[in-house]
């Protein structure tokens, strides 16, 4: 058996262990096994950590750089981060199961979201007011909020990482960011690119472990400011409750559960490609997944038909190769999940279409094959529930009333995609639908340009886009009295 890669976390500016040497094994989903150690935090390292990134806020040379010149670092990083892509690819895919050639791309991609807040850091503008007081000048400025925690699942995680830490520094805050204890070396390989680009001591520091004590610490700790959080629901319930502790200000970016509505006007190719781009890339493991497929009664059976073809010659294998077009997922808890709900669907009525079990050529590794389920209504847990898997449910509607109805009766919010050829409709649509992104005639698009976030339980507060620049600062008023005059006795009232 070859020997396992073991990380240490990066707190201010240095390489460290857990301080109880405490650690946990990284297991590689395509094979099954363990192939890295990661420390488990304790409530001490995080403090530690914290601490380091209070002191880089308050006393150290960030607190007093100048914007343009964190732009500078901040686009050093970005290229550092699309020399280093291939890199950090092949970790994140040897971590999460994560095809290699969508990692790869993700990890030169993000680089435009350090580039594009780079270009913001100097341009963080307040306003002059139009006092109603003589010989007053007021004004507002915007400021750091101080001490970020970023916390991010397995998942896209340089991505989200990006998102989160891109705005937070270019603002003048700092982080401490909260590896995933299921795939934790990405978070790690990118801290050692994070020290290269000569950021100083403390201004980010990477922690791991689990959500006790580790997330529990970071999200309560008195020095923490802000809290960015990606994950789970009721890990999100945690963090609200945790942030009680210290008044951090929160963002949430949580799960989804989101509709394709497909309309009998379509492209059948686009639509079919559309449906597989949304459920079966990244084997289903993305917050924004397509998972309810809500079909027209008039196309139904012909593209039913279509995804079904399609969905049987998507190549399941090692991510590593570039002829796989789908790898395993991440943990054993999601397939037991995906398995048991999919398992009990068919039991109650529903009727699998495509997929339902292991491949059989697969002998080890987390594999789920392409799996469709068509149900007869949305009250199944295949509908409702989020696997995080490669499993899409397929209801059929009649008219655009029945489809926004169908499309909303949903606790999340997060993401939706509509498929029509009128474009009336895609502006109705557009408008009814209660979530926070909605593509039409395409899915899963991200830009550093365009804010992304969640309705009803998919969270609140926004990611990306020129408004994160507010939300990792805070306002305050500035008066200044320009008369050379005494102020008025505040005894002697006129």
């Amino acid at each position: 058996m070859a020997e396992l890669k073991h990380y240490r976390m990066y707190v201010d500016g240095q390489w460290v262990e857990a301080e109880n040497g405490e650690s946990f094994e990284s297991i590689n989903p395509a094979t099954g096994e363990a192939w890295a150690t990661v420390p488990a935090a304790s409530a001490a390292d995080v403090d530690r950590a914290v601490q380091a990134a209070h002191r880089a806020f308050s006393e150290g040379e960030w607190s007093s750089m100048l914007p343009t010149q964190r732009g500078k670092l901040l686009r050093r990083l970005g290229d550092l981060l699309a020399e280093h892509s291939e890199a950090l690819g092949k970790i994140e895919t040897t971590d999460t199961g994560k095809l290699l050639k969508e990692t790869r791309w993700q990890a030169t991609y993000i680089a435009d979201y350090f580039y594009y807040y780079a270009g913001l850091a100097d341009k963080v503008q307040g306003a002059t007011l139009p006092i109603d007081k003589p010989n007053m000048w007021a004004m507002t400025v915007r400021e750091p909020l101080g001490v970020v925690a970023a916390i991010v699942p397995w998942n896209s995680q340089l991505f989200l990482t990006a998102v989160k830490i891109a705005p937070a520094l270019a603002t003048g805050n700092t982080v401490v960011l909260k590896a995933s204890e299921h795939a934790s070396a990405p978070m790690l390989e990118f801290a050692g690119v994070f020290e290269q680009a000569g950021f100083p001591a403390g201004v980010v520091n990477v922690v791991t472990g689990l959500g006790d004590p580790c997330g529990r610490t970071l999200s309560s700790h008195p020095l923490v400011d802000r809290i960015s959080f990606t994950g789970g629901l009721e890990s999100a319930r945690h963090i609200v409750h945790n942030s009680a502790e210290n008044f951090a200000e929160v963002s949430l970016e949580l799960g989804g559960k989101s509709p394709m509505v497909i309309f009998d006007d379509v492209d059948l190719e686009n639509a079919t490609n559309g449906v597989l781009l949304s459920i079966f890339s990244a084997s289903g493991q993305s917050c924004v997944a397509g998972s309810r497929l809500l079909v027209q009664e008039g196309i139904y059976d012909a593209l039913l038909e279509r995804i079904a073809q399609r969905a049987a010659d998507i190549v399941i294998g090692d991510p590593v190769d570039d002829a796989s077009q789908m790898g395993p997922l991440a943990t054993p808890a999601q397939l037991t999940l995906i398995e048991q709900t999919v398992a009990d669907a068919v039991a109650n009525g529903a009727t699998l279409v495509a997929g339902g079990r292991r491949p059989e050529n697969l002998e080890r590794g987390l594999y789920f094959e392409p799996t469709i389920v068509a149900c007869p209504h949305q009250e199944f847990d295949v509908v409702r529930k989020e696997m995080f898997g490669p499993v899409v449910s397929v209801v059929k509607f009649s008219d655009e009333a029945e489809a926004i109805a169908m499309a909303n009766d949903t606790r999340f919010g997060l993401a939706s995609g509509v498929f029509t050829r009128d474009s009336a409709r895609a502006m109705r649509m557009s408008s009814a639908l209660r979530a926070g992104i909605v593509w039409v005639n395409t899915y899963r698009m991200v830009s550093p340009m365009a804010p992304f976030g969640g309705y009803k339980n998919s969270g609140y507060g926004r990611e990306a886009g020129l408004e994160a620049i507010n939300d990792y600062t805070r306002e305050k008023t500035v008066w200044i009295n320009t008369s050379p005059d005494p102020i008025d006795d505040p005894f002697r009232m006129q």
